[in-house]
């Protein structure tokens, strides 16, 4: 399997690109800032790296050639909390990415999402309206970009674009990678997730389509 690996630098994507080549995958990372990346993937000889903007369609397009399908681990940097731009910039940029998808006749994309994006099978949860209610109050661009994210992959063409988009509750270094996925309100879901486990999900996703078209939420067994 040949993937692309989008928001690699961060550490749901570099737990992407270090199980991707434990299955013996091989993985092109695009990324702005490559030097990021842990030295033992830069050196690999099974990634490629191309660097540049999520708004460069040419390099974009270039570094999507010949690929399976792309992962992505985009999202909003924690660490900007209220300073996210007020643009939606990567609601801008899933749009480049769908469209040069097409171009490049790429069907599968397997995407990051948060608990902000609502679901139609989602009940309600006390717990998780609170949690919504304060990333949309704090950090208000944000989950406005988090919200058009969802917006933007749910309109592409079916027959075009095989989407699943893997929705996590709070994140953690937990290692345990067995992974639960549901909706919110199903007694089945918690709200904490190991980011070996959100790597395991996309991974596993990849390989069985069990959610083609479908916005899980996932968490830690």
């Amino acid at each position: 399997m040949h993937i692309l690996v989008l928001g690699g630098t961060g550490p749901c994507g570099i737990q992407l690109i270090q199980q991707s080549l434990e299955l013996n995958y091989t993985v092109v990372v695009y990324a702005r800032s490559p030097q990021k990346l842990p030295a033992e993937i830069s050196a690999n000889p099974s990634v490629t790296i191309v660097q540049g903007e999520l708004t460069d369609a040419e390099k974009l397009s270039s570094a999507m050639q010949g690929v399976h399908a792309v992962l992505s681990a985009l999202g909003p940097a924690v660490t900007n909390g209220p300073f996210h731009p007020s643009n939606t910039p990567l609601a801008h940029a899933y749009a480049l990415i769908i469209e040069t998808m097409k171009q490049q006749n790429v069907k599968r994309l397997i995407a990051l999402g948060t608990l902000s994006m609502k679901d139609e099978h989602d009940k309600f949860s006390l717990v998780v309206a609170g949690m919504v209610t304060a990333v949309a109050t704090l950090a208000r661009s944000a989950y406005k970009d988090v919200v058009a994210i969802g917006e933007t992959i749910r309109a592409a063409d079916p027959q075009e674009l095989v989407w699943t988009i893997a929705r996590v509750p709070l994140l953690t270094d937990n290692e345990d990678r067995s992974v639960v996925a549901g909706y919110v309100g199903d007694g089945k879901v918690g709200i904490r997730l190991g980011r070996p486990a959100f790597a395991a999900f996309v991974l596993g996703e990849l390989e069985h389509n069990e959610w083609c078209h479908k916005a899980p939420l996932i968490s830690s067994a």
